[in-house]
Order: structure tokens, then sequence, then C-alpha cells
């Protein structure tokens, strides 16, 4: 089938959309993909409804116009690449409250309203059914890794760092698949470089590396209880916005937060069934020259951005939400005991079809 996948990242800089032709399973083949960065008014009213835990008017406005600019991407992508025949759109939408313990999860996104604005069928919701079975509800992307790297040697990890971080853990058995979120990603250094520097990331890392590490903040920020626990475990974005480094100036501020998305990368091995042989990384965060390079300084096997395989480490996600589609449609499991702890293998997401006239 020929999908598009669609995601919104917890770094709130925008959308991926990306094509990709899968039966779900073993085939897949990538295509072309865009990001198109949200208005900042509209990353505004995003930010001001994070958390939020009961439907209202302002929440409903904002998921109408996220919708509508899903759509416009979705327009986009297929104008600049002559992409005609669509079968399909996972619709991944945005978290804005994420709380498995409550068995609460809650992406908004209209499934209904952009299948009538686009004329393709649409799987959206991915994550309720999981936390509903009382699974984590994520990450889901584990199955679309395993597809990726069947003819790699294992066991391997695949690092995704965004506004949350996760690992996936593949072994040489289909059965052996182990993941969880790790800590926070980049979601703390681009919320201190926008209250800091008035911008929304650090581009390339430059301000960490030009700043130093307060090693104590970073031993205080490991004893949290979350890194003891045993995965499968998720976070909320805001899981940790209490840890911020308002003693430091914006530089050893930046170096600080992303020393503590390193080390809590590093502090996952412990949960990992085997040591990986090599480590893989995706997510925004690979553009981030200072946590590559604490993540390479600490682990003592290769450390790749997933660009060396001739993936795309920027439409990774919107790829797997495409993949994870036509699993729905087809009702295999997007989730698994090992990736989120749902009791059995779950499916998941709804389905939504264009009206017909």
């Amino acid at each position: 089938m020929r999908v598009i996948g669609l995601m919104s990242g917890t770094s709130l800089d925008g959308i991926d959309a990306a094509l990709i032709e899968t039966d779900g399973v073993d085939q897949v083949q990538t295509g072309p993909s865009l990001t198109q960065p949200y208005p900042a008014d509209f990353r505004d009213l995003l930010r001001g409804i994070l958390g939020s835990m009961e439907p209202s008017d302002r929440i409903r406005v904002v998921e109408r116009r996220l919708t509508e600019l899903h759509a416009e991407a979705v327009a986009e992508l297929r104008r600049r690449h002559g992409l005609a025949e669509i079968d399909l759109i996972g619709f991944h939408g945005h978290t804005i409250m994420h709380r498995p313990h409550e068995h609460r999860t809650w992406q908004i996104g209209d499934g209904a309203l952009l299948a009538r604005l686009t004329g393709v069928p649409v799987v959206s919701d991915f994550r309720t059914a999981d936390v509903a079975a009382g699974g984590e509800g994520a990450p889901l992307v584990p199955a679309y890794h395993r597809a990726l790297v069947a003819a790699l040697p294992k066991p391997l990890a695949i690092l995704n760092i965004g506004g949350v971080a996760n690992v996936t853990w593949i072994g040489e058995r289909e059965a052996d698949l182990v993941a969880f979120d790790t800590g926070p990603g980049n979601a703390p250094i681009d919320d201190w470089m926008r209250a800091k520097a008035g911008v929304g990331y650090d581009d390339g890392g430059k301000t960490a590396l030009g700043g130093t590490i307060d090693q104590e903040f970073v031993a205080h920020f490991l004893e949290h209880a979350f890194f003891a626990r045993r995965p499968p475990k998720s976070l909320d974005r805001d899981d940790f916005a209490r840890f911020r480094p308002d003693h430091l100036n914006a530089a050893d501020g930046a170096a600080t937060l992303a020393a503590c998305t390193v080390a809590s990368a590093l502090a996952a091995r412990r949960h990992l069934p085997a040591a990986p042989g090599r480590w893989l990384i995706t997510g925004g965060g690979r553009h981030n020259h200072a946590l590559m390079r604490g993540l390479a300084a600490g682990f003592n096997v290769p450390v790749e951005p997933v660009d060396v395989m001739g993936w795309d480490g920027d439409a990774l996600e919107a790829q797997a939400f495409g993949y994870l589609a036509v699993r729905s449609l087809t009702g295999l499991p997007l989730s698994f005991p090992g990736t989120t702890s749902v009791p059995a293998p779950q499916t998941g997401g709804r389905l939504d079809r264009p009206p017909v006239f």
C-alpha cells in the first residue's frame, strides 16, 4: 500500500510527512518526505494546552487547526512529488497528555476531518487501545525499527531523540524486542533555549558545546525514581520540567541539560537484555553535536546517525506511523509485552473513511 505517515513530535517544531510503500510486515520502500514547520502563533497555542486533562472549546479549536495543518502538509507532499494515488494516511496527531499509570493518553487530531480534507482513508488514535489494555502506550515505533534492521547484525539498539528519548533493542529472534523511554530528549533543551536565548532550539548543539556541565545537577537528575524503574516505561514531555538549571547561564544550562539527556540514555543500558554491538541514533537530537559526542564517549561501541544506513532520520517516525497504519488496517499488532508492557500483542488505531458523494 502507498501510505503517507504524519508525525507531530513533542519538540513542537512542526509536522513530518513521509511516503512509504509497505505491507506492514517486511516489505518497506520509503519515498519522499517533508517537514512543515508550525506557524509561530499556532506553536504557542499548542504549547498552551499541553497537560490538559479534559476537553474544552480551546482544545477543540487547536485540534481543528492542527488537523487542517496536517491536511496542508499532505497536499504539499503530494504536489511536490506528483503523488496521485495514496491508499491510506497514518495520522499520529499530537500528544498533549500521557499518563499511562492512570490509563490515560490523549493525542489530539481529528481523523474524520483529515479524511474529508484529503479524500484519503485515515488511521489515527494509535495509542488508546494499548493504554486501555494496561500498556504504556509508547513507544510504538519499535515494530517499524524491527522491519528496518532485519538484515543487520544483532543485538543492536536504535535511540530516538525527540522531545522525549526512547530506545529500541532488537535481538536475533523476532520476539527479542525491548523498548522504553530513556528520559528527556530535546524538549528541556528547547525550552531552555527559548527562555534564555529567544530561539527554538540549540542549533547543532553550539550553545551546549560552549558551556560547562554542572555535574552535581546531573547526578541529582539521575536520582529520579524513573531511571531505576524496570521497563517498559514511558514519559510525558513535561515529566522532568522541574529540572531546570536556573542557577546557570545559557551556555552552561544547555550543556548541563544535554548531559542529562546523554546520562539517561547511558543509564538505560542496565535494562537491556544484552549489550548492543551498535547504536543508531535517530530524531532531531542526532543533529546536536553535544549529544552525539556525549553518547559516543559513553558507549564503547559504534554510535552513528541512522543516515549512515541510508535512512532519513528526520522522516523515520512519520514513516513508522504509515507502516503502523497498514498494520492497524490488517489487524496486526502495534505493540508488544516487551515494548509497552501490554499483556499480549495489541493492535489499535481507528479508521475514518472520506465521505462518498
